[in-house]
């Protein structure tokens, strides 16, 4: 490390040279391991890992670090850096597994998916050319929305990015070596590039669309940088495992402060949150990189904490983990309808199958074309054609792909024209439009009801006024009485929640004239306290909230206690319990609805759940979303719910 402000003259590289062995370091397994669980879990149940998709920035960390000090250590053992041989390795580890997992995807969509045939050539194409993130940031889908056509491809945007890093960086590596020749500025360099970028998510960040910091290469190119920084400075073959007990100790009090760290981040960095962006996971990635350096020195002690055969075994195959786990999840959740009713069991199921496919491919695919000459392509063809019986393995493989192939060509002849929001998409946007042009008028409609409920002689003959003719069509429509309409009509509302509230909002505000709908696609509970604080501070939070949160993940006993103490005990807070048979999250959820209730004598369960339970014509095909005729019900539930205990209430004064 005394090294670091010497100038690197070819004098100079020659003298640092040796022959330094490589050596493997176990413990980046066993992080690649930490990585890859994260993500899996955050995608099998989001809320009860919220921060799992930080995975993804630890495996650029290590990418980054490896990538560079492997070319640094060529350069210096052979005073050049073989760029032809970087990308033949590159697209030796790589392409095979991504070619098949495209190619069986697509064939599986196309035969038995054809929804998700939207966009498919385009999306094949930009991930065979590695430029996927970009086509996802004007074609695809929020990372965080997980009902509206939820793609098995969105999560290769990683590989893209991996892929444009791997293009460049031999030739800025070497640009690096020869002209700025001191390891220490080029550290700095790329440090400062590294805040760039996240300088730019966090000026680039819009909290109604994510897809543009989430997925774009500059946003996100500070955590490879990172890693690339610490190559120069902190290169694993240069590092000595004779250090004193005292240096000893600090690396590994360093090396478990920051892993209790980055697992805590785990739980706790919502993915849809401005603090995220704005600095959080800049800061995440720099205790990753404090981790990931620890376990680098053979000094340390994390590297052997970090190693054991599991991880071994994970860590290897942790990219084919990855790769492999969305089209695995979403082609068995498409099957499986009641999996919120057994969600240990089917996410068992779901892992068991990621690592089943994964392990085919590792084998038989990942492993030995690594080692393959494509140049013997034909001759091994015509040798498996010719005696097929000799070559089980690869004949079997080599029929399955030219299948795939077959089909995925269909699926590209076939490709729909792509809407430009899918159907449910543009109803919940125009409903959500619709329910912000109502909200002015409905915020007035509050404060002349809370004006009118002040007075000391209310004319009680307002509430329960003879129906209208249109009135009564309403009732009839909603299955309500004169009473319980009536009640509703004269009742202030807040109601807060998700894409499911929104799909409803305009029957809510038929029946609410002075409800006051905030909704957002992809809320969870998490982000709950600050909507309440800004409603609060817009004057629309009404004396009646209706809460419809839970679609979209777990909710913690702390999120519960959050929401309800940022309303206060002054408001009467209705709560709707989830219907998503196809999460698992669907039973935890209810049961913290239920909890919550006992505790608090002011929040009231509107059980949507139960009379929902088995109606599987009151929703679209997702079967979470109601259509017409289940927003029928489902404001007739929260109608009835909501006036019989107001009434109630009243009946006790």
């Amino acid at each position: 490390m005394n090294q670091r402000n010497t100038p690197l003259t070819r004098a100079s590289w020659r003298s640092q040279r040796a022959n330094h062995k490589r050596r493997y370091i176990t413990g980046f397994d066993g992080l690649r391991t930490l990585a890859v669980l994260g993500v899996i879990i955050y995608h099998l149940v989001p809320s009860s890992l919220q921060g799992g998709y930080l995975g993804v920035p630890i495996f650029f960390l290590i990418s980054g670090y490896l990538v560079t000090y492997l070319l640094i250590q060529e350069f210096e053992t052979h005073d050049r850096i073989n760029i032809k041989s970087f990308y033949e390795r590159r697209v030796k580890r790589l392409y095979p597994a991504l070619v098949t997992m495209l190619l069986g995807t697509t064939a599986y969509i196309t035969l038995f998916q054809r929804s998700l045939l939207v966009n498919i050539r385009g999306t094949v194409t930009t991930n065979l050319l590695y430029v996927y993130n970009w086509f996802e940031i004007n074609h695809g889908q929020s990372y965080f929305d997980r009902f509206n056509g939820e793609s098995p491809f969105t999560h290769l945007w990683t590989l893209s990015i991996e892929g444009q890093f791997y293009l460049v960086w031999p030739l800025v590596v070497l640009a690096l070596l020869l002209l700025v020749r001191n390891k220490f500025r080029s550290m700095l360099i790329l440090l400062a590039l590294a805040v760039v970028s996240a300088v730019a998510m966090a000026l680039l960040f819009d909290p109604n669309n994510l897809n543009r910091v989430y997925y774009g290469t500059d946003t996100r190119m500070f955590a490879i940088l990172i890693g690339a920084g610490m190559a120069f400075i902190w290169p694993a073959y240069k590092l000595r495992d004779d250090i004193s007990s005292a240096h000893r100790m600090l690396l590994d009090a360093a090396g478990l402060i920051s892993l209790v760290a980055v697992i805590y981040m785990f739980f706790t960095m919502n993915g849809q949150a401005p603090s995220t962006y704005r600095g959080g996971m800049f800061w995440f990635t720099i205790l990753s990189a404090v981790l990931v350096g620890t376990v680098a020195h053979p000094g340390s002690d994390m590297n052997r904490i970090l190693s054991n055969p599991l991880f071994d075994y994970v860590g290897k195959r942790s990219y084919g983990i990855y790769l492999y786990q969305f089209p695995v999840m979403i082609f068995y959740e498409a099957r499986v309808k009641n999996i919120g009713n057994h969600p240990l069991i089917n996410s068992i199921i779901e892992v068991i199958l990621i690592m089943l496919v994964t392990e085919a491919s590792y084998r038989w695919i990942e492993n030995p074309l690594r080692r393959y000459q494509y140049r013997n392509t034909f001759r091994d063809l015509k040798r498996i054609l010719s005696n097929p019986g000799s070559h089980r393995i690869a004949s079997t493989i080599s029929v399955l792909s030219a299948i795939c192939l077959v089909l995925t060509m269909t699926g590209f002849v076939q490709q729909p024209a792509a809407p430009k929001q899918t159907a449910l998409q543009k109803t919940i946007t125009k409903r959500q439009s619709e329910a912000q042009k109502k909200n002015a008028a409905a915020a007035k409609k509050q404060r002349e009801l809370a004006a009118a409920e002040s007075k000391e002689k209310h004319d009680k003959a307002v509430a329960y006024a003879k129906l209208s003719k249109a009135d009564k069509a309403t009732a009839k429509y909603y299955f309500l009485n004169a009473d319980e309409l009536n009640t509703s009509k004269n009742t202030p509302l807040t109601a807060i929640g998700d894409s499911v509230l929104l799909d409803d909002s305009g029957d809510l505000q038929k029946v609410f004239p002075g409800a006051v709908v905030d909704g957002q696609v992809g809320r969870q509970a998490s982000a709950m306290p600050g909507v309440i604080s800004s409603l609060s501070q817009r004057g629309q939070l009404a004396k009646n909230v209706l809460v419809n949160i839970g679609t979209n993940g777990t909710i913690t006993q702390d999120n519960a206690d959050q929401i309800i103490h940022g309303l206060g005990p002054d408001r009467q807070i209705f709560w709707v319990t989830a219907h998503v048979p196809t999460r698992e999250w669907q039973g935890q959820v209810n049961a913290m609805i239920h909890k919550t209730a006992k505790k608090y004598k002011n929040v009231h369960v509107i059980d949507w759940y139960t009379a929902a339970k088995g109606q599987s014509s009151w929703f679209v095909n997702d079967d979470v979303h109601p259509n017409n005729t289940g927003n029928r019900h489902f404001t007739s539930l929260i109608a009835k719910t909501i006036t019989k205990q107001l009434n109630a209430d009243n009946g006790k004064k």
